[in-house]
């Protein structure tokens, strides 16, 4: 049953650590983020009740009362769980109950509300929820790579699954750009890989599209394999990868390891300390010069790529060729 104690202000809560509470906020444009939270919300309350009476209201079709008919004292005492999951589109009615209803909770009802934020109606609604202490679950779009990341080794965790860190990397690098379609490809690997999760599992289940995204490009540029490199970059342009996104991915792993070539850096490097390890395994065979023409071929190619050049599938190929050139020259 819901809880009739004494509410203070509360921080937001992670979509890990999700408990009851008489009214309950899911606030983000995440879908997958979003579903998930109200998901648990609603096996929480039937562990809680199995007998929990569920009534799903319309925020664009509500008429004024309705929400006070449904939280009103049930005659045989059981526990209900009210949602309305389209609070961006409230009128002043519902605006009007929800501010009144927040004031005074009844002791036997879970009211789940989800709102997408931004700029939508429901800022009063919104504010009066955090103002009176209730959680307010975070399901803002994951716009970080290590955001990302960090979901994905929580659902092997859940999963109670061991997941290689480079393995996530790769995920979040070729499907990352659609939070619902990597989690999916993990879920995936959970059901059909046996043990740990291995980069191996990663590239054999998921190989076109990784390949597609430029880290199997940036990888073999990085060691020198012009061959492989080229063959990886036309099978990537030739799928419809756009080489802005290619030009980006040799970049960032030239800027790795920049980074960890410096002297005294310690662990202040901004990076998963995965990502160290392999840029610094990656930095042999280039040295400073190497490195500081790196850094010129790319700011070249992405002066190219977004408009410069007239062919900027040649000019990531170009790059490509120069890089791997670099690897060895001192």
């Amino acid at each position: 049953m819901a809880s009739g104690k004494k509410r203070v202000a509360a921080p937001q809560v992670d979509i890990h650590n999700i408990s009851l509470a008489p009214i309950v906020l899911i606030k983000g444009s995440e879908g997958l983020l979003a579903d998930r939270a109200m998901a648990r919300l609603r096996v929480l309350a039937r562990e809680a009740d199995p007998q929990v009476e569920r009534t799903d209201l319309s925020a664009a079709s509500y008429q004024s009362g309705q929400l006070d008919m449904v939280t009103s004292p049930s005659l045989f005492g059981e526990a209900r769980m009210v949602i309305i999951s389209d609070l961006e589109t409230l009128g002043e009615s519902l605006s009007t109950d929800l501010l009144a209803y927040i004031k005074h909770p009844a002791s036997d009802v879970w009211l789940f509300l989800r709102h997408p934020g931004g700029n939508a109606k429901g800022k009063k609604v919104i504010d009066a929820i955090g103002q009176a202490g209730f959680p307010v679950i975070s399901a803002e779009p994951l716009k970080k790579d290590k955001d990302k990341y960090a979901l994905l080794m929580a659902d092997a965790k859940a999963a109670r699954r061991a997941l290689d860190a480079e393995a996530a990397h790769i995920l979040v690098d070729a499907l990352g750009a659609d939070v619902r379609s990597m989690a999916a490809a993990l879920a995936q690997l959970i059901a059909d890989v046996e043990g740990r999760i291995t980069v191996e599992d990663v590239r054999r289940y998921y190989s076109g599209r990784v390949e597609a995204t430029g880290f199997e490009v940036a990888d073999a540029t990085i060691s020198g394999n012009t061959a492989q490199a080229l063959t990886l970059l036309r099978h990537a342009l030739a799928t419809g990868t756009d080489p802005v996104p290619l030009v980006a991915a040799l970049a960032m792993k030239i800027r790795q390891m920049a980074k960890v070539s410096l002297p005294g850096q310690g662990h202040n490097l901004g990076m998963a300390p995965w990502q160290v390890d392999q840029a610094r395994r990656q930095l042999r065979g280039w040295s400073e010069n190497s490195l500081a023409t790196a850094f010129s071929v790319l700011a070249c190619a992405d002066e190219e790529v977004k408009g410069a050049s007239k062919d900027p599938h040649r000019a990531i190929e170009k790059a490509v060729v120069a890089l791997c050139r670099l690897r060895g020259e001192h």
